[in-house]
């Protein structure tokens, strides 16, 4: 398996794997289905593409729940258990 690092992003062409928001280096985002091909942009011609978001059905406003988006920079990780030590003790043991 290739590392986080050294994944390489679709590029225009390919085919659709997951359906999703992507977007491409421009910033344009477009809706894909999979099996669908990645498009060329018009000035910029084969670019890269980035899932931005997954489509679930059961999305009302067809957005992915913030709290399901992982974030790089997080600063609260004080309210977050992170490691079993962190749990809370209830009572003496």
């Amino acid at each position: 398996m290739m590392s986080e690092s050294n994944k390489m992003e679709p590029m225009s062409g390919e085919k659709v794997e997951v359906d999703g928001v992507y977007e491409n280096e421009a910033g344009q985002e477009v809706t894909l289905k999979r099996g669908d091909t990645f498009p060329a942009d018009l000035i910029l011609g084969e670019t890269e593409w980035t899932q931005t978001e997954f489509s679930f059905d059961n999305h009302h406003e067809g957005r992915t729940d913030p709290r399901l988006v992982p974030k790089e920079d997080d600063i609260d990780k004080q309210g977050k258990i992170d490691h079993p030590r962190r749990q809370m003790a209830r009572g003496k043991k």
